[in-house]
């Protein structure tokens, strides 16, 4: 409320989105989730990162369940004295054509063994990279050959060969995303700038500096006019000729 020479002036804020309100409390317990996450050893990592992303994948395994219907009971009975290709075959479309509790099952396994080893990868080598990923995936696939009964006489191979599957689809498609993921080459020259804006929570003003081709190498020769030029604000303008002014590394020192 505030008041003025025509009297009083009453001013109320605009009502919140209550979906962006649920988006920002759940950012912010995923985030303070992965913080105390972090500060675990790693066996509890481990063992937390692995349970969560199973009962994660038993729901989505679950639901396609639902989906697909269980085809299994549909299958043909196997005759005794059948061969063990013919029936490690036959196991194979058992494990994949079950109801909701075998696709929970197997989606479990699957996606609680990756994380769970891509976690502990990450804590031992520092980084995620397409090794980590694959040595993963290699066990996700050889728990998934298990547990399903696809191996059939041959378990300890079949496993082999399905973890070896997984590993080398799964490094593909890292590399794949890598290629994608990358930055254009434009970008790359507004790597300061941009790091810059998110500090001083302007990110939405870099498309201006783009606009008007303010390049990292122009940070040292900003001026009010210049920004002005690319239409920013004075508010703005102020806080970035003052953040310039205060780090020596953007003034090219």
């Amino acid at each position: 409320m505030e008041q003025g020479k025509q009297g009083v002036v009453v001013k109320f804020a605009p009502p919140q989105n209550p979906v962006e309100q649920i988006q920002a409390r759940f950012k912010e317990l995923e985030n303070g989730f992965r913080t105390w996450l972090a500060k675990q050893s790693l066996p509890v990592e481990a063992a937390v990162v692995t349970v969560t992303s199973a009962a994660q994948g038993a729901a989505i395994g679950g639901f396609m369940g639902t989906l697909t219907n269980d085809v299994s009971s549909s299958l043909p009975t196997p005759q005794a004295g059948l061969n063990p290709q013919a029936m490690a075959s036959f196991k194979q479309a058992q494990a994949l054509a079950g109801g909701p509790l075998v696709q929970a099952r197997n989606f479990a396994v699957m996606t609680g063994v990756n994380a769970g080893i891509s976690s502990v990868m990450k804590r031992l080598r520092g980084k995620e990279d397409v090794q980590s990923s694959m040595v993963a995936a290699f066990g996700s696939g050889a728990m998934f050959s298990l547990v399903s009964g696809m191996g059939g006489p041959n378990q300890a191979a079949n496993a082999v060969t399905s973890g070896l599957f997984f590993a080398l689809v799964q490094g593909g498609l890292f590399k794949l995303g890598e290629k994608f993921s990358q930055p254009p080459v434009e970008d790359m020259y507004y790597a300061k700038t941009r790091s810059m804006l998110n500090n001083l929570g302007l990110q939405s003003y870099e498309k201006n500096f783009k606009k008007g081709l303010l390049t990292d190498t122009t940070l040292p020769l900003l001026t009010d006019s210049a920004l002005r030029d690319v239409k920013i604000p004075p508010g703005p303008r102020l806080l970035i000729l003052d953040h310039i002014q205060r780090n020596p590394e953007l003034r090219g020192r």
